[in-house]
């Protein structure tokens, strides 16, 4: 098989996406606190975003404390953050069980990143025994709530069958979804499936669709180099009209955001 799967690549990313969760679900909060009008419990308490500003300029010793006492109260976001700390050894010693109790607890109370985190811990053995069936899961609950990393992580266990049936097409369906929310290595995963006709009819035009724009799109490197030698190599067996369609295919798909990419 001439697939080229970049499990090993989506692996490394795991910590950049729950590190990505932490700043959107914070943005988040300040969004909805100003559209509504009103503030969340979180985004009314002082300290917390003390704690957060402290945790951006690197003043752990600051932040540690006034998180974990906000984290003891039952706050979702600071129970995610001292997860995260614990997880990358910012402030703390890293310990992958502290930060997988923390993480729970979020997950617990609802928080999609947290429980992409709790998945991916089981999925990697990290402070527990390594649990396929655990990680699908809590990839699950994640990726039902739209989480488009866990959707992309849910799609890759269905592809190689662990601790679930393998299914391609329900592994697409995952990669598709998280495709649709603009996740550039979930585009990569689709346009592996059109070029090796994977639980689909081959489509070279397809395939080069979803190569570009993942290529245009990732701000990840070794994401983009991948996305950039996958379309090569695809136009490589592609003719000049071939090609042009699916650059247009690929401009209507980015135009509509996503919205319109069959």
């Amino acid at each position: 098989m001439k697939l080229i799967f970049i499990n090993l690549l989506i692996g490394a990313m795991s910590l950049y996406a729950i590190l990505n969760s932490a700043y959107k679900a914070a943005t988040a909060l300040v969004a909805i606190a100003l559209v509504a009008g009103v503030m969340t419990a979180h985004a009314a308490d002082a300290d917390y975003w003390d704690a957060e500003k402290a945790y951006a300029r690197g003043d752990y010793a600051t932040a540690l404390p006034i998180l974990r006492k906000i984290a003891d109260n039952g706050g979702v976001l600071a129970q995610f953050r001292l997860g995260l700390m614990y997880h990358t050894g910012k402030g703390v010693t890293q310990d992958y069980k502290e930060a997988l109790r923390w993480y729970r607890k979020a997950a617990d109370k609802g928080y999609d990143g947290a429980r992409f985190a709790v998945g991916s811990f089981y999925e990697k053995g990290y402070g527990v025994p390594q649990d396929y069936v655990e990680a699908v899961k809590w990839y699950r609950k994640a990726a039902d709530q739209g989480n488009a990393d866990a959707q992309r992580d849910l799609g890759t266990l269905y592809f190689i069958g662990r601790g679930l049936n393998q299914d391609y097409a329900t592994a697409r369906m995952w990669f598709r979804k998280a495709a649709d929310q603009g996740h550039a290595t979930a585009q990569v995963q689709l346009g592996n499936f059109y070029d090796n006709g994977l639980g689909v009819t081959q489509d070279y035009v397809q395939a080069h669709m979803w190569f570009n724009l993942a290529a245009a799109r990732s701000t990840d490197k070794e994401v983009r180099e991948v996305a950039v030698d996958r379309r090569d190599r695809v136009a490589a067996k592609m003719t000049s009209q071939q090609i042009a369609k699916a650059q247009e295919m690929a401009r209507r798909c980015e135009a509509s955001k996503f919205k319109q990419c069959d």
